[in-house]
């Protein structure tokens, strides 16, 4: 299989000191005039974390109370989450659910008794969990950031936004749980199975022209929006083995709302439906019955298609970025990918970073799939 770095490139062009040992029960006593040895305290043992700012924090100790917080939080909790360290030191999270889902709320037994706070929680929110480390995505470190700034709490930046960065945050994290085998145990995972998809991808020649849509319907105004070319959602189409019929649109440096008039205008081969709030496979039945939709040809040949999911839809930078990339190579190259079993894939992907069975995984996961899992 080609190594993880250069086949990525391909395809988007481009670790105290002890007491003293404790006198014998039957050791004669020191005579008066013999000083007794000095107690030297444990110190702790102070860590340096290198962020994704390429900032060095010094702590004093390896953290024991984490606070995560801010927007697109679940993209750093559902990655801490695969750390065991990870529920023990959690003193308080922002809301870690999506819509009505929230992961981190079945798997942590103790989340209830955690504080819970505010999307946009204050310095002084955050303070009152008496936080060690507070752990931000680098966009907030001129606002956030700089108001913990006069507190001194120690503040680590991550993004979680890129499968490179992806690789490098696990790294960091490594660093604050003190755990870098479980780093590379999860890093590797994730190159592996991005190798195993290029790798079967390898001989493609066609990269059938694909549009991705992110359907919002605020107040009943219905909007269909593209991502930007550098976010996980193109990416995600790139490394398939797809052609993302948006990226000449020069869209900003978030979605960008477009009009039925341009979605007819690009003709793609296949249009992906992600909805965060609702299923998109309901959206997508909605739009079959459409008649403005049923011009399409994608519709007419059956490609009109609700990206999957489960808690949390597939194709975000969250952790299961990685089965949104399976799926859709599936999709845009069935015979490279035949016989592979989606549910399979995402059962492995709970129990290799999660440590949760079978039974867990049928009980509580599966039930929440949605979209289109053929």
């Amino acid at each position: 299989m080609k190594p993880f770095w250069s086949a990525l490139l391909v395809f988007l062009v481009a670790a105290g000191c002890s007491a003293s040992p404790a006198l014998s029960p039957t050791a004669p006593p020191m005579a008066a005039n013999v000083e007794a040895p000095t107690v030297i305290p444990r110190t702790p043992t102070s860590i340096t974390i290198t962020d994704s700012l390429g900032r060095q924090v010094l702590l004093p100790d390896v953290p024991q109370r984490i606070v995560i917080t801010g927007k697109a939080l679940i993209m750093i909790v559902d990655a801490a989450y695969m750390f065991p360290e990870a529920p023990g030191r959690m003193a308080a999270l922002g809301n870690a659910g999506q819509g009505t889902s929230n992961f981190i709320s079945l798997i942590d037994p103790d989340y209830a008794g955690k504080a819970t706070l505010q999307q946009d929680a204050s310095a002084e929110q955050i303070a009152s969990a008496r936080p060690d480390l507070v752990l931000l995505k680098s966009y907030l470190a001129e606002t956030v950031g700089k108001s913990l700034e006069p507190l001194t709490i120690p503040v680590v930046y991550v993004d979680f936004e890129t499968p490179d960065q992806y690789q490098r945050d696990l790294a960091i994290l490594g660093q604050v749980f003190q755990n870098p085998v479980r780093a590379e145990e999860v890093a590797s995972y994730y190159r592996e199975a991005v190798d195993h998809v290029l790798s079967a991808l390898e001989n493609v020649t066609t990269r059938p022209r694909t549009l991705l849509l992110y359907h919002t319907d605020r107040d009943g105004a219905v909007a269909f929006n593209v991502p930007p070319l550098a976010w996980m959602q193109t990416q995600l189409v790139q490394l398939a083995g797809g052609e993302p019929v948006w990226s000449g649109a020069n869209p900003g440096s978030g979605w960008t709302k477009v009009t039925m008039e341009q979605i007819a205008a690009w003709d793609a081969d296949m249009v992906l439906i992600v909805s965060y709030t609702e299923n998109p496979s309901d959206v997508v039945a909605e739009l079959k019955a459409d008649p403005q939709w049923r011009e399409l040809r994608a519709v007419q040949e059956g490609n009109l298609l609700a990206f999957p999911g489960d808690l949390y839809s597939w194709d975000q930078p969250d952790a299961r970025w990685i089965l949104g990339l399976f799926w859709l190579a599936q999709r845009l190259h069935p015979e490279q990918l035949a016989g592979a079993d989606i549910v399979q894939e995402a059962q492995q992907f709970y129990q290799t970073l999660y440590g949760l069975d079978a039974d867990f995984f049928e009980a509580k996961i599966r039930p929440t799939f949605k979209g289109d899992m053929r």
